[in-house]
């Protein structure tokens, strides 16, 4: 059933597959196994950017395809969401329609894309979604009577999936395991259930006969091409499908921030934040994304606070209470990629799966 599920990809590697388990379990009793705000916030940051990554690997791990619009498509799904909500009130009913509008749109807007630049060469079509991509930004900036502009837009989303909402009062006394049973803790597992979904559906994309030929274009396009399939509609249907998960990855961090705007969805930081992820991860593995996102996420909540107890731990030694300063923590975050990259060439699912 495991290996159905998973549609036959399994991790291959003893280590990685424990791994994995061990995170699925975190994520899927994070609020239970770590109570708190901040804590539960970084878990569901972690299963959004987890789908989002392994959009953005379906394009540059089993495509070949380098985009910098994935912040775009993500932003657009976003939108959707707090528009919808915004516009059509606060019910299930504007969050179904503006995910799914959103997804629409963004996969429209790659589809354009990829029709008119995926004919030319790698670079240019990377060069001409930066382009896009910046001017949608600009543009949201801009037209701030319907975006918000740079302050972007907050919204309410259903009673059911706010704090003020209580369940389990009759069962649980309104608490299980001393978390008490709101609409927080519902918001947070639509989050997880709807990540764990796009994840297994991406999943089963790439290990379909669809993934293996986009897999056989990226080793070899002109191969590919001459023995019959038509490179330019794989690349854009790849693109198309990438850009649909992302929005709807949008629309599910909209929902759980209850807040949207171009810093939040639509900034450059988030599209290079996805590069490092796939490839600290691995690309082309889709459970790369997985580990990717975990690893990154964590060290950008807790990296901090690491430092600064390494920071009092050597005070009144020289040099080292200034090198483990707090204001330091993007340095050894670099650092710490660089490291990755030297030691797992592949990513660190590539590498335990002993890939070279």
């Amino acid at each position: 059933m495991i290996r159905s599920l998973l549609s036959g990809d399994m991790p291959r590697s003893k280590f990685l597959g424990a791994i994995l388990l061990v995170i699925l379990i975190c994520l899927a009793f994070a609020p239970f196994l770590f109570p708190g705000v901040r804590t539960v916030d970084t878990a569901a940051r972690i299963c959004i950017f987890v789908v989002l990554v392994a959009s953005y690997d379906l394009l540059l791990g089993y495509g070949g395809i380098v985009s910098f619009a994935h912040t775009m498509f993500f932003g657009i799904g976003a939108y959707g969401v707090a528009l919808s909500s915004t516009h059509l009130g606060r019910g299930f009913d504007s969050l179904i329609i503006g995910a799914g509008l959103g997804a629409i749109l963004a996969a429209a807007l790659a589809l354009v894309i990829g029709l008119f630049s995926l004919r030319v060469r790698a670079i240019f079509f990377a060069m001409i979604t930066l382009a896009v991509a910046s001017a949608v930004a600009v543009l949201v900036s801009q037209i701030s009577s319907v975006t918000g502009g740079e302050d972007g837009l907050t919204f309410k989303i259903p009673r059911e999936l706010g704090p003020a909402f209580k369940f389990g009062k009759d069962l649980f006394g309104g608490e299980l395991l001393g978390v008490k049973l709101n609409g927080k803790l519902l918001t947070y597992y639509l989050i997880f259930g709807g990540s764990l979904i796009l994840f297994l559906t991406l999943l089963r994309i790439v290990n379909s006969p669809f993934g293996r030929v986009l897999q056989a274009i990226r080793e070899n396009d002109f191969r590919a091409e001459a023995i019959g399939y038509r490179v330019v509609i794989y690349r854009v249907t790849a693109t198309c499908l990438s850009a649909a998960v992302a929005a709807l990855a949008g629309s599910l961090y909209a929902i759980w921030l209850r807040y949207v705007g171009p810093d939040t969805t639509l900034s450059m930081e988030i599209m290079i934040d996805i590069l490092l992820m796939v490839v600290i991860g691995g690309m082309g593995t889709i459970y790369g994304a997985v580990i990717g996102a975990t690893l990154f996420v964590l060290a950008q909540n807790y990296l901090q606070n690491l430092m600064s107890g390494l920071s009092s731990m050597t005070e009144g030694l020289p040099i080292l209470p200034e090198l483990f300063s707090p204001d330091r923590w993007l340095l050894w975050l670099g650092v710490l990629f660089i490291l990755s990259v030297y030691f797992f060439p592949t990513g660190v699912v590539g590498r335990l799966r002993g890939q070279r």
